[in-house]
């Protein structure tokens, strides 16, 4: 299963085992549901942007990357596979791509988690199932007793971590509430946080989204295509990208104990300078580079020497289905030193991607070393 299918199954059934995402949501969904169907006209003047899927004219080397130079630990993934027949697909595609183990974010909690870890379950070595966090009554007192609660009895059931947390800039939201107000560096959430670091349950959270969704949708958005469907720019009262990377920075500083992984490279993609600030401040955070493989593939050279210099600081992820193609673009990605290739079946935007041909040792690193010996120290 791709992301995109299992965005509309989440959406349309309000599954994920109880846990949308925020950003499964689009503003416009006739506009969405526009975008899977190509122009027909001839006429250039007629071409939509949404439409647009150029092919690269260049006669330049094609790596097939089949399987990972080295075995893999997928940080960042979710309940996509709802059948035992599915989830047992998913680990002969594991196999045969080279990931070892996925953590499995199920934010979800109660009945809902039991039923996801229920079914993963039976497959102990392969996956790791993540609970997430319960913001009922966020706004009526003992909430934090009872959040705790409900953390600690998923963590009985086999929860080793939480995530994927999400503010996009407006509070904490799951599938059933919206936190309106209550950021992740809010006094509500301070024991859930410190409790997790007692439980060395590490915790990986979402801020904000992509710098295009909260830009003006006009002619000089670098991130139109994609930025238009999911805009965050028309919301009144929400906190934009760079607040939300404070909010981020003053919660790990709180909680010094717990390990935090910014997923998303914390949607600091577009300024890896300041992610590497952040990073730099904050010894108890790691970053996942889930879903931005085509965020940072047009800036391969840069984003290089960033993966070169904080590669010890980096998790691998992917965050788009369980499908092989998936697996295979972002080893093309990481690996391989290949140029202005596109890939619009698992991305959709309409640049070229580039290849940042990292060395054995950051691979390494980012592939499994860093996940391997962030999840043994939590488990000491």
């Amino acid at each position: 299963m791709k992301r995109r299918s299992f965005l509309k199954t989440a959406g349309a059934a309000g599954v994920m085992a109880g846990a949308i995402p925020a950003w499964s949501v689009p503003q416009d969904a006739n506009h969405q549901a526009s975008t899977s169907k190509a122009s027909t006209t001839s006429s250039p003047e007629n071409i939509l942007l949404k439409d647009y899927r150029p092919k690269s004219i260049y006669k330049i080397p094609i790596t097939e990357v089949p399987k990972a130079k080295f075995p893999a630990i997928d940080m960042h993934s979710h309940p996509y596979a709802k059948t035992s027949q599915e989830i047992a697909e998913w680990v002969r595609n594991m196999d045969e791509v080279g990931i070892e183990k996925t953590i499995i974010l199920a934010m979800a909690t109660g009945e809902n988690f039991s039923e996801i870890y229920r079914k993963y379950s039976a497959h102990p070595d392969r996956f790791e199932i993540w609970c997430g966090f319960d913001y009922r009554g966020y706004d009526q007192p003992g909430f934090d007793s009872r959040a705790v609660k409900a953390l600690e009895q998923c963590h009985d059931i086999g929860a080793r971590g939480v995530g994927e947390l999400h503010d996009k800039g407006k509070g904490l939201t799951s599938s059933t509430v919206q936190a309106l107000g209550m950021h992740p560096d809010d006094a509500r959430m301070d024991p859930l946080f410190e409790r997790c670091g007692q439980l060395g349950m590490p915790v990986n959270i979402h801020v904000a989204d992509p710098i295009w969704m909260y830009q003006p949708m006009d002619n000089t958005n670098d991130g139109l295509m994609n930025a238009y469907d999911w805009r965050l720019d028309n919301q009144p009262g929400i906190v934009k990208l760079s607040g939300m990377v404070d909010i981020l920075e003053r919660t790990v500083q709180k909680h010094r104990n717990t390990t935090f992984i910014a997923c998303h490279f914390a949607n600091l993609d577009y300024d890896l300078g300041r992610l590497g600030q952040v990073l730099d401040a904050h010894p108890n955070l790691h970053a996942d580079i889930a879903a931005r493989y085509a965020e940072t593939a047009p800036i391969p050279r840069f984003a290089a020497k960033f993966y070169e210099k904080y590669g010890d600081r980096l998790v691998y992820g992917t965050d788009m289905g369980f499908d092989k193609p998936m697996y295979r673009i972002t080893f093309r990605v990481l690996e391989t030193q290949d140029e202005h290739f596109y890939e619009t079946e698992q991305f959709g935007y309409h640049w070229s991607l580039n290849g940042f041909g990292l060395s054995d040792e950051t691979l390494r690193k980012v592939y499994r070393d860093n996940a391997a010996r962030l999840l043994a120290s939590l488990r000491t």
